[in-house]
């Protein structure tokens, strides 16, 4: 695990990003400059359009779900997230060429379809390759675990088939020959990447100190999970944790990039996606009666109450006895063209107009209304503490848990949320608008 602006990613996805982005720029520099007439291959144009579509393709990569573990094991995963790759990848291709000096008088068709190809053959050999690493244990960590063997920190999500690249090659007791078992000399023979303190035990300061001077990772477990796990567990925050969390120690100059970023965004998805939302309107009118638009309650920053604009996707009068309810999976409330709409998330995008009133940002947790806030807060520790930003559009949440429909379900949800409030970075923003692109493209937890 790497921390990079205070999230933590996983070490072998951030060593294939490395890897994908430099066998994408050598091979994209070599076809560059070897194909076309009277290019130095030295030169600054060549180098440019290379670097430019080599850091295209890892960000192209990730919008298709290609740094998920999980695309490894499957081939038509990988092929189609491959394929989709290729295609978001071709408009940045036609720029990129144009940097080239002298530039491809002709043939560029072809010169693209010999990049895309060549993009397609780097993504599938470097996910085979590191797929074949983890199931050899080349990129498998060994920890050493004090007070416990670790499994309840090692255990992975019900359901969840990845392999894990931790595994456990010393379980110790927190006793006097702890400092012998822990000498820098016996951690380095035996590979020892981290050491993870179990609960209830406890680390001796000198112990401390001399595994820090050996380069040796220090864990508790509830770090370590939090980390591992990307959400915090909700159990072991203290009550003045808050007071730490990035989000609330935000400083104006974030906060102001974060706005504009914010307001230019939702003006561009208004503009671009103006004809998709006209079509949709129409399409919503002629299939059932009642307005094009739906307005709700909704739980903002600070507890503050505001009203949500979506595409109406459910009948008239869904709620007719007036007591919320969750939305289930196959909704007998949810139309034609509302399901349709609710796959592609296209009833969201009007939230744009939330965006450029103040009431959202682009990225937050998703706002809730207030009869679930209420309820949510009388039996969910620290549900309240998720109000002190902005609710979203998309985010951490919403990117890593499908539709929440149960009070359980929220409380996973308010996990994602709160390590994103722990954690808020620019950077972190930027990682989940990528991975929002995968949640539309592969309808994951739509309803």
């Amino acid at each position: 695990m790497t921390n990079l602006f205070g999230h933590s990613v996983r070490s072998e996805l951030l060593a294939l990003y490395v890897a994908e982005t430099l066998a994408c720029f050598v091979v994209i520099y070599l076809l560059l400059a070897w194909g076309i007439a009277g290019a130095s291959p030295s030169s600054g144009g060549t180098i440019a359009a290379a670097a430019v579509l080599a850091l295209g393709a890892g960000a192209v990569s990730g919008a298709c779900g290609l740094y998920q573990p999980e695309a490894w094991s499957r081939a038509n995963r990988l092929l189609l997230g491959t394929l989709i790759a290729g295609l978001l990848l071709l408009p940045l291709a036609w720029p990129a060429l144009a940097l080239l000096r002298p530039a491809p008088a002709e043939g560029a068709s072809g010169r693209i379809a010999e990049i895309l190809l060549a993009f397609a053959a780097v993504v599938v050999s470097t996910r085979l390759g590191f797929a074949a690493a983890v199931r050899s244990g080349v990129l498998c960590r060994r920890l050493a675990v004090i007070g416990g063997p670790g499994a309840v920190a090692l255990k992975a999500d019900p359901g969840e088939a990845r392999p894990e690249p931790f595994a456990v090659a010393l379980t110790l007791r927190p006793d006097g020959r702890l400092a012998e078992a822990l000498a820098p000399e016996r951690l380095r023979a035996q590979r020892i990447w981290a050491v993870l303190v179990a609960d209830g035990a406890t680390l001796p300061e000198p112990v401390r100190r001399r595994c820090e001077a050996a380069g040796v990772r220090l864990f508790s477990e509830a770090e370590f999970r939090e980390r591992r796990l990307s959400r915090v567990d909700l159990d072991r925050l203290g009550p003045g944790w808050l007071a730490t969390a990035r989000a609330t120690r935000e400083g104006w100059l974030e906060a102001a990039i974060r706005r504009g970023f914010d307001i230019g965004l939702s003006l561009a998805l208004l503009l671009l996606t103006l004809p998709l939302l006209l079509l949709t309107a129409l399409a919503i009118k002629l299939d059932s009666p009642g307005p094009v638009f739906y307005r709700q309650e909704r739980v903002g920053r600070g507890g503050r109450v505001f009203t949500l604009y979506k595409f109406r996707s459910m009948v008239v009068d869904a709620e007719a006895n007036g007591a919320p309810c969750w939305a289930s999976r196959g909704d007998p409330r949810v139309t034609r063209v509302g399901r349709l709409i609710r796959l592609t998330r296209i009833d969201e995008i009007p939230q744009a107009l939330n965006v450029l009133r103040g009431d959202m940002a682009i990225v937050g947790p998703r706002p809730e209304r207030p009869a679930f806030v209420e309820q949510l807060n009388r039996l969910i520790p620290h549900y309240r503490d998720r109000a002190c930003v902005k609710p979203g559009i998309t985010g951490w949440a919403q990117v890593n848990y499908p539709y929440g429909a149960s009070v359980e379900d929220a409380r996973m949800k308010l996990a994602y949320d709160l390590y994103y409030v722990r954690r808020r970075s620019l950077f972190l923003d930027l990682l989940i608008l990528i991975a929002t692109v995968r949640v539309v493209l592969f309808q994951e937890g739509a309803r």
